[in-house]
């Protein structure tokens, strides 16, 4: 699956990464050109029986033919046997879920990594996120497979202010996300701490203000600065929980710093931090952008954060 929008890809390049694997392996392209369409593709291709599924793009693409590969797995069930594996040739601007694999970032470096994989036969399970409002049925927007991150609140504000510039024709930078997080949190100031967590065993957390979900270490990046806000959370365990009652300039100058600076670890009064749970539940009193994978889902009010163990099969 090739996303030809992926702010790190050229026609050139893509040319050169199908040809080095068309080398090795029978390889059908597929270029998406509208928003599931890799999601559509990979649910395809394991009806097709497939044995590999191949994710060229940034962590939306990864993510999206993750959900197609997972259409029909259920959650806190064993995911069926039989699924393709998965394939990673990052082409983004973050490239999150490749780098927290320990995958080279680099297009052409990937691919010989990944050549090499499938040469070899090495792969590895990896531990997925999976979140879900209240709203039950098929239509539910909320009912996704992520990654390495999700977030309520102020992360997913800035994802939704990120894709607006880029539905103007903006690129993706770090400084992009940097002005739309400054304004986010502004705008966060304003508003009451509306967040109640929930966690296995612990009583219930209230007025928070953000909740961030990790279900591997980096959270993200920011260039090439990985930014670790769980450190001990890995796609082995369950997973991360970072939540703030406090937006003060304070506090938030305090653990911006901290994290820009150092290995992670951040502590602090105003801090909620777990690692390895095995979900986490949030609700608000009023609706809040809701994020996976740096996709935005869109406005809840409750959601659940469940740690699905050796859900997929990725070559490594």
């Amino acid at each position: 699956m090739v996303n030809p929008q992926a702010t790190a890809t050229t026609p050139a390049g893509r040319d050169v990464l199908a040809h080095a694997l068309a080398s090795d392996v029978k390889l059908d392209i597929v270029e998406t050109t509208y928003r599931g369409h890799a999601a559509d593709a990979a649910a395809q291709a394991v009806l097709d029986g497939y044995d590999l599924v191949v994710a060229h793009g940034g962590d939306g693409t990864v993510n999206e033919v993750v959900n197609g590969l997972l259409r029909d797995g259920v959650k806190n069930a064993a995911v069926r046997p039989g699924l393709p594996m998965l394939g990673v040739v990052p082409g983004g601007s973050a490239n999150v879920f490749a780098g927290a694999l320990g995958l080279p970032r680099d297009p052409v470096e990937a691919t010989y990594r990944l050549l090499q994989a499938i040469e070899h036969g090495t792969s590895r399970k990896v531990g997925l996120g999976h979140v879900s409002s209240a709203q039950s049925g098929a239509d539910n927007p909320h009912d996704r497979w992520f990654t390495f991150n999700a977030g309520v609140g102020w992360d997913a504000d800035v994802v939704a202010a990120v894709e607006a510039q880029r539905a103007k024709g903006r690129e993706a930078s770090p400084a992009l996300y940097v002005r739309a997080a400054f304004a986010s949190y502004v705008s966060q100031r304003r508003r009451p701490a509306n967040l109640t967590v929930r966690i296995p065993d612990e009583a219930p957390v209230e007025n928070v203000r953000l909740a961030f979900v990790s279900n591997t270490d980096p959270w993200t990046y920011l260039g090439d600065k990985a930014i670790r806000l769980n450190p001990s959370t890995s796609f082995d365990g369950g997973l991360g929980v970072f939540a703030l009652h406090s937006m003060g300039l304070p506090t938030i100058a305090r653990y911006v710093t901290h994290l820009l600076a150092t290995d992670g670890n951040p502590k602090g009064g105003n801090l909620l931090r777990r690692d390895d749970v095995e979900f986490v539940r949030v609700t608000s009193r009023v609706p809040v952008n809701l994020q996976v994978d740096g996709d935005l889902l869109g406005l809840c009010t409750e959601v659940e954060f469940t740690s699905v163990p050796k859900a997929l099969t990725v070559a490594v």
